[in-house]
This record gives structure tokens, C-alpha cells and sequence, in this order.
């Protein structure tokens, strides 16, 4: 299971939990209008991952080499045109706001195109609202893509992560419900957290 902390940046947490062997994925935030804006990553040789909203392309390549990036979310509306103009080398995730089936039906036309759908809960803002959605709706997607599950998860959600199947499933996408202040996590609850699920 993948177990992806996004939200972080070079500072004592964010290097502990790169320090974590069950963390699969690190996530940074290159999108200025987030809170958890970072202009630094962790040294690592986990798989960093770096999320970027509606950015032009020449951009995300310069920070993916200057950050020695792994991968790249895109957390916009993003065409899957843009996404074809993507090294094939890069790990890819393209994150859908999720509210009703009809917010499924969009990620067909990236099938084949990304690795991994990252399905958080749809709000008004680009990036997570720290509210969970109903999983419910999930037993809708019928795509051959992947999903990494966003949107509230914290410590409250891990035992009702335990009762929710499905076959796409390979992991859980952990931010604002573990952190102290925004790029400060929590860094004893996300182990709890992931002793709960894995």
C-alpha cells in the first residue's frame, strides 16, 4: 500500500518522515497560492513528488530537474494533452475532485496517460479541503488506472479505511489532518496512522 505525505517541505518533520520506510511517496507543493507552498525538498532517495496547478510546462521541468523530482501531480485542469507532453520517465499522478459520479466519468480520457488517479474531495479551491467525501461513489470507477485515496484523512478515518475494498485501490494520500501548522506534520500521528493501516 502507498502511503503518500504531501505537503512538506525541507524542515525537521519533513525529513523524519522521509526517514519512515513505510513512506512510499513525499509530496511538495510548487503551487503559490497554497499554504503549503515550498521552495525546498528533502534529500532523499524516496520518490519526491511535486504538485503543481495549471503551471506551464517549462516550468514543472526545470523544478522536476532542480529538485531531482521523481514524479509530478497535477492538481488543476490539466487536458490530457498537456499531459502526453510529459517525459515518459516521470512518474505521473492526476488528482479529480470527487462529489458525484459524473466527477468519475472525467477521468477516462487519462486512462493510459498516468499512473496513478489521486481522487480527493471536490471544492471550490485547487488542493485539499481537509473534508473527506463519500467513498460511496467510488464503487463507480471502473477504470484500468490505479487510485491513490485524498480528502480528510486523518487518525479519526484509519478503522473506517479498514471496512472501504475496492480493486484500484493502492494507497492513501495523508496532509492537512496531520500537521501542526502548514509543512509541519504531526509526525507521531502519521505513524499511528500507519500502523492502523498497514
Amino acid at each position: 500500500m502507498i502511503i503518500k505525505v504531501c505537503g512538506l517541505s525541507d524542515n525537521q518533520s519533513g525529513r523524519t518522515i522521509a526517514q519512515q520506510k513505510e513512506v512510499s511517496f513525499l509530496g511538495f507543493i510548487f503551487y503559490e497560492k497554497s499554504p503549503r507552498f515550498t521552495s525546498t525538498t528533502v534529500n532523499t532517495s524516496k520518490k519526491k513528488i511535486g504538485v503543481f496547478v495549471n503551471e506551464e510546462l517549462p516550468i514543472i521541468l526545470n523544478l522536476v530537474k532542480t529538485h531531482q523530482l521523481s514524479g509530478i501531480q497535477l492538481h488543476g485542469n490539466e487536458p490530457p494533452e498537456f499531459v502526453s507532453q510529459l517525459p515518459s520517465d516521470l512518474l505521473k499522478i492526476k488528482a479529480f475532485g470527487i462529489s458525484n459520479v459524473a466527477d468519475l466519468e472525467k477521468t477516462a480520457e487519462y486512462d493510459g496517460l498516468v499512473d496513478y488517479f489521486l481522487f480527493d474531495t471536490k471544492s471550490n479551491e485547487f488542493g485539499g479541503s481537509g473534508k473527506t467525501f463519500d467513498w460511496k461513489i467510488l464503487e463507480d470507477y471502473h477504470g484500468n488506472t490505479p487510485f491513490i485515496l485524498s480528502g480528510g484523512i486523518g487518525l479519526e478515518t484509519a478503522h473506517l479505511l479498514d471496512s472501504f475494498q475496492h480493486p484500484k485501490l493502492v494507497g492513501f494520500d495523508l496532509n492537512s489532518r496531520f500537521e501542526r501548522s502548514p509543512k509541519d506534520k504531526n509526525v507521531t500521528q502519521i505513524q499511528q496512522f500507519i500502523r492502523a493501516v498497514l
